[in-house]
């Protein structure tokens, strides 16, 4: 498998390359993007062309993890004259997002998802897990050619990766805040994800979802020393084999 980063910030949009969650993930002949935050389709189409998309991933409804899939709509409707794309999504994101496009038509294959939904996209497994975050949020682990890919999406300390099982080769964690300063309870500071991401037993840990104001050189020390190894930090555009 092969993950790309296209957007990385928390919540909202960074003033320097700051694109919201988006992902891109490679499993086999299977082209899947993983949420759609805002800035993330720009990014998208500067490694794949969407006409090669074979899924869409949505974890949940908040707009910095979905609203850039308008764009895909208006992109496969008016200029691909694409259909039935599969779009994988917690119960109500449909009607959540319908508002912005009026209808989908057809333009997308919606199939909803939820706490322990499994789903094959070709030889990839998914599986689902609902995370500690409103609204309905779910981790991802995709499984491809003996390699495990998770990621927690939006949660608060008491989900951890450990649901999916032991010794994921990668961890794509958020990791909003720093531990001296953790505003809310419904995001994970860096520390708390490279303790859960460690009692997991995961093999590599990366870390997304900064806040935009943090410096994220503190995050990744305080991430690493909590994981007990070198954590990756996330960066538009950034590639990595797993």
């Amino acid at each position: 498998m092969e993950l790309t980063v296209l957007g990385c910030s928390g919540s909202y949009g960074a003033p320097a390359g700051g694109a919201c969650s988006g992902y891109l993930v490679r499993a086999g002949s299977e082209v899947i993007w993983l949420d759609c935050g805002n800035g993330s389709f720009a990014n998208l189409q500067q490694h794949v062309h969407p006409s090669d998309l074979t899924a869409v991933v949505i974890t949940h409804g908040h707009p910095d993890h979905c609203v850039d899939l308008y764009g895909l709509h208006v992109l496969n409707r008016y200029g691909l004259e694409r259909c039935g794309l599969p779009v994988y999504a917690p119960d109500g994101v449909e009607k959540q997002l319908e508002v912005l496009v009026g209808a989908w038509e057809d333009t997308f294959d919606w199939r909803v998802i939820g706490d322990g939904t499994r789903e094959a996209i070709g030889d990839a497994t998914l599986r689902f897990s609902r995370t500690e975050h409103p609204p309905p949020t779910m981790a991802v682990e995709i499984a491809h050619d003996g390699k495990r890919l998770v990621y927690t999406s939006d949660t608060g300390p008491g989900w951890s990766p450990e649901v999916f099982g032991p010794g994921a080769d990668l961890v794509l964690s958020e990791a909003t805040y720093q531990h001296d300063d953790v505003r809310v309870p419904i995001h994970l500071s860096a520390r708390q994800a490279g303790e859960i991401a460690r009692a997991a037993g995961a093999r590599h840990l990366m870390l997304t979802h900064l806040w935009p104001t943090l410096d994220p050189v503190v995050s990744v020390e305080e991430g690493s020393d909590a994981f007990g190894r070198a954590v990756v930090l996330a960066a538009p555009h950034l590639v990595t084999h797993i």
